[in-house]
């Protein structure tokens, strides 16, 4: 058996590290009900995540009280654009500091992080939400503060996650060559892109509904996951 070269994992957080119900069913939720209170409150210090909001839209014109709504139709789509990703986080923040969330990563996945940075793993984050949002995910957790496991995270603004320039970006940006980075996302599609940039990918399928996983590797959780084992 050929010997494994990874030197990194880059991971997803929705679906892979922690539940897609937490994200959709908690934090959305959250975002949408204080956005209103919250962009009224600090308008002036985010003037410019509310102009960004009026150029994605291409209307210059939109109030305060229309961006607002711009910005909840965008939660409601799920869109992935930066200027709803800092707002959230920055929502978040507030949430977590007042001990209104707390994050949830699947307790295999805390464990498998902490095997692989013991092992000399280096570890990344590479998610839709803001970096802000990120590590307050992983500093509020029922494990404790999680951060320090991370080297380095990712998001929206190094690029869309379906497009592989962005994992050549990430991979420049960590210093090693893609074949030596493994990505783990549950979503296959991220997947191919990673792929196609040169990384080693692995799917997570942790409800076992995955039809047609191609040719990638599936495991349900990291518990099923060496990365020492996994070799091209």
């Amino acid at each position: 058996m050929a010997k494994s070269n990874i030197k990194a994992v880059l991971t997803d957080i929705e679906g892979t590290t922690s539940s897609i119900s937490f994200v959709k069913d908690v934090l959305f939720p959250y975002a949408y009900k204080h956005l209103p209170e919250f962009v009224e409150e600090y308008s002036e210090e985010i003037t410019q995540i509310l102009d960004d909001v009026r150029t994605e839209e291409k209307n210059p014109g939109l109030t305060q009280e229309e961006v607002v709504e711009v910005l909840q139709r965008w939660i409601e789509e799920d869109q992935k654009l930066t200027p709803l990703k800092t707002l959230q986080g920055m929502i978040w923040q507030a949430g977590y500091e007042a001990g209104e969330l707390h994050g949830h990563i699947y307790d295999d996945a805390v464990e498998g992080l902490k095997r692989w940075k013991k092992s000399g793993l280096k570890l990344y984050i590479y998610s839709s939400g803001s970096i802000a949002a990120q590590k307050l995910l992983f500093s509020n957790t029922a494990a404790g503060d999680l951060t320090t496991l991370f080297a380095g995270y990712f998001d929206t603004t190094t690029g869309p996650k379906m497009q592989p320039e962005s994992y050549e970006k990430i991979s420049r940006e960590i210093g090693l060559p893609a074949s030596e980075i493994l990505f783990l996302s549950d979503n296959i599609q991220e997947i191919e892109a990673a792929d196609k940039a040169g990384m080693m990918v692995l799917i997570l399928d942790r409800d076992g509904v995955l039809e047609d996983p191609r040719k990638y590797r599936v495991a349900k959780n990291f518990d099923d996951i060496a990365p020492d084992k996994i070799a091209a």
